[in-house]
């Protein structure tokens, strides 16, 4: 059964009530090296936020991190995710050009510092939502690579770690202002939410869209390769008649469409499969990563994050199933 809950509209600062009811710019590598988007952020760069709007009300602030989408309702302002540490004074200072109603509510669409981190430069009165598993994975020790989600660790900042949290389904507000957040499985981590503008036409995909790229996948946060294309299909799936548009990516500064969702499905089918294909035929994990180019058809795509990450994961998940390389094995 599918638990849904329902959070009443927002009126006054950090009220929530809950009742029953988650390309950058330039040319595209073609090795499996990782482009500048996978690298770690310049704490010393300047702190300047692209705000694109793409609905009513509703803004994409793209830079510093992840993308984050920036909702403004009749009573507060609703943000999801909140870019690298540093940028939070950077998102609210941005906000107050657009409008001098408050900051309510943050939603986060996973754990990763980059989309998680500028929280924490926040009002403490702000609400925070987000998957139950991401809630969970906020509070364990940052992984070597993202040590910005030491953040949620220390301190007085464990208070902006989420205080509401959904298992399959939320629904925010109601009419025109109204945010669905679905859950559809694990994949990029376990805790993805997919954020839903109903009366936009808009989705907001976090990392599971992060662009047109292959995506990274996080074991240390439960994420797995072999169940990507499931996710991805499954929120088509069920979204297909919620007539969305437009679709803010995890990184980037274009914002994306539905065509382009689907598009990024067909592409991870086949790049599971050519993984499958390598794995298959005996190579090490370093080799097919050496040897991947992105293909003609997806000449738009480029590659953010190390390949290996994603054939590290997918190599892990055949052995633990037991599924030996080989192209004499049984399916």
């Amino acid at each position: 059964m599918k638990r849904t809950v329902m959070v009443g509209a927002l009126v006054a600062i950090g009220a929530l009530s809950l009742v029953l009811a988650a390309a950058p710019q330039g040319q595209a590598p073609t090795t499996g090296q990782p482009a500048a988007g996978g690298q770690a952020p310049n704490p010393n760069a300047p702190k300047v936020i692209d705000a694109q709007k793409i609905a009513d009300n509703l803004y994409m602030f793209a830079g510093g991190g992840g993308n984050s989408g920036v909702f403004i309702t009749g009573d507060g302002v609703v943000v999801v995710d909140t870019k690298n540490p540093g940028w939070g004074q950077t998102i609210l200072d941005k906000i107050k050009t657009l409008t001098d109603k408050p900051v309510k509510m943050v939603i986060n669409t996973h754990t990763h510092g980059d989309h998680t981190s500028g929280q924490v430069e926040f009002p403490p009165s702000i609400d925070i939502v987000a998957h139950e598993l991401t809630n969970v994975n906020m509070r364990k020790t940052a992984p070597p690579w993202d040590a910005r989600m030491a953040l949620f660790t220390q301190g007085d900042n464990g208070r902006m770690r989420p205080k509401h949290t959904f298992k399959d389904r939320m629904t925010i507000g109601a009419g025109n202002e109204r945010i669905e957040l679905y859950f559809f499985g694990r994949a990029h981590t376990d805790g993805d939410a997919w954020v839903v503008f109903p009366a936009q036409h808009v989705l907001q995909a976090g990392d599971m869209f992060a662009n047109k790229t292959p995506p990274r996948i996080d074991p240390d946060n439960n994420g797995t390769a072999l169940e990507y294309i499931n996710v991805l299909s499954r929120a088509i799936t069920e979204l297909s008649n919620a007539g969305i548009e437009k679709v803010i990516s995890g990184h980037g500064t274009t914002v994306m469409t539905w065509n382009d969702l689907k598009e990024y499905l067909e592409y991870n089918r086949e790049l599971l499969a050519w993984a499958r294909s390598e794995y298959n035929s005996g190579k090490t994990v370093d080799a097919a990563a050496d040897e991947y180019k992105i293909p003609e058809k997806w000449q738009r795509y480029r590659i953010m994050y190390p390949v290996k990450q994603y054939l590290q994961s997918a190599y892990d998940d055949w052995k633990k199933a037991g599924i030996a390389p080989g192209p004499s094995r049984t399916e």
